[in-house]
């Protein structure tokens, strides 16, 4: 499988995190705004546990590229 053709979830029980890494551009903004969940060089390397289901959004409603995004579970 292409690399930039993977698409995977990570979730928390109240919303969930889309990544597409064919539309990431290593921007860092989700780094930079929530360091303790986002975390690059760890796997997994969204660790949602480590902030609210609230920061979790609002981080990642800065995405530029839209390689984050979030689906809330019902």
């Amino acid at each position: 499988m292409n690399p930039k053709e993977i698409t995977k979830t990570y979730t928390n029980g109240e919303v969930t995190i889309l990544w597409q890494a064919a539309l990431c551009q290593h921007s860092g903004v989700c780094v930079k705004n929530l360091h303790n969940v986002f975390k690059p060089q760890t796997q997994p390397w969204i660790q949602m546990e480590h902030a609210s289901s609230e920061e979790i959004v609002a981080t990642v409603a800065k995405c530029p590229s839209g390689a984050l995004s979030i689906v809330e579970n019902k």
